[in-house]
């Protein structure tokens, strides 16, 4: 049976990367590439029908900070499609990350060198905004907004005796000390990325926790350190220029600078080929690449609680009835 995989923010980075890892592995799959701006989409499907000439490539326009935009691409899916077996949750943003270079160059020559690069730990803080629907820009668009399209696809996703995967990019940067329950979008913090990335994780536990009795399982990954746009964001380039050595030199003794796309989706592609039943619901599964260049995936615990899972799950659905009142 041809499988149908929906993959946000596919135009570029992680996400068109694993599009070409998974028309490898499947050609006959039938691949809907769900994007922000159609020109980069339609660029992708160019670039992938070069080497995959046969493969069924659809697209699909999707904001997933916009509210309307979601509801509107959800119905479009629902119209297209009768199930969707896989929907890799990709699509994310890190707005005007600011780096603070004092604690980065005394990191720099400290013991602590590693770590730093992996998660940012201390370091890197963004500054947010509130978008047209008077949510925080980054919750929107790396949480709730895929929340909103799981929900909103559930007649595709829920069909028993089928089953059906959710597949969320969280972050090594994902940490429980950025987050509050009682501040889901992060409006007072100067971590929304952190935060936003962490809800993910825990979310994931909450659907699976509500939603395998419907045959519908979700994952975590970590793509690991992967030099991307938005990486390139962080720091100067002409810093880049001079630590990027450094990071390869690095890779020897640590593991998670995956540093390509192609490595860091090594995870997203690994999922794609495993039973959900055989996986555990409360571990990241981390993209790894050895200092030789091998990649590999593994699978982390989650630092992250039952209850605190499911005040989250709450809190999102109480937002989502407001949202679908204001646009009813």
């Amino acid at each position: 049976m041809q499988k149908v995989v929906i993959v946000t923010g596919a135009n570029s980075g992680i996400g068109l990367a694993l599009c070409e890892r998974l028309l490898t592995e499947d050609p006959q799959l039938l691949l809907c590439l769900a994007c922000r701006n159609m020109q980069k989409a339609q660029a992708a499907r160019r670039a992938l029908l070069t080497s995959h000439a046969h493969a069924r490539l659809d697209l699909l326009h999707l904001d997933v900070a916009s509210v309307q935009s979601v509801l509107a691409a959800a119905r479009e899916l629902r119209a297209r499609y009768n199930r969707v077996d896989f929907l890799y949750l990709n699509a994310g943003i890190m707005p005007n990350p600011q780096v603070d270079l004092k604690a980065f160059v005394k990191g720099l020559f400290s013991r602590n060198v590693v770590n730093m690069f992996a998660t940012a730990e201390g370091l890197l803080t963004q500054q947010d905004r509130l978008n047209a629907d008077g949510l925080q820009e980054v919750f929107a668009t790396n949480l709730f907004g895929h929340f909103l399209l799981v929900r909103e696809l559930e007649p595709l996703l829920c069909q028993q005796p089928h089953t059906s995967r959710l597949v969320w990019t969280s972050s090594s940067n994902a940490r429980r000390s950025a987050f509050s329950v009682e501040d889901i979008q992060h409006s007072t913090g100067s971590e929304p990325y952190s935060s936003s990335k962490y809800a993910c994780d825990m979310l994931s536990v909450a659907l699976n926790t509500h939603k395998n009795s419907q045959g519908l399982y979700s994952s975590v990954i970590c793509p690991g350190l992967v030099m991307t746009n938005l990486t390139y964001g962080i720091l100067p380039s002409f810093l880049w220029t001079l630590i990027m050595p450094i990071m390869w030199l690095i890779r020897i003794f640590t593991h998670t600078f995956t540093l390509t796309p192609y490595n860091g989706a090594g995870s997203l592609h690994w999922l794609f080929l495993q039973s959900p039943e055989s996986l555990d619901p409360r571990a990241k599964y981390h993209s790894l690449t050895s200092g030789l260049g091998t990649n590999y995936t593994e699978p982390r615990q989650m630092d992250v609680d039952d209850s605190t899972c499911q005040l989250l799950y709450e809190e999102l659905l109480q937002l989502e009835k407001e949202v679908r009142r204001r646009y009813s």
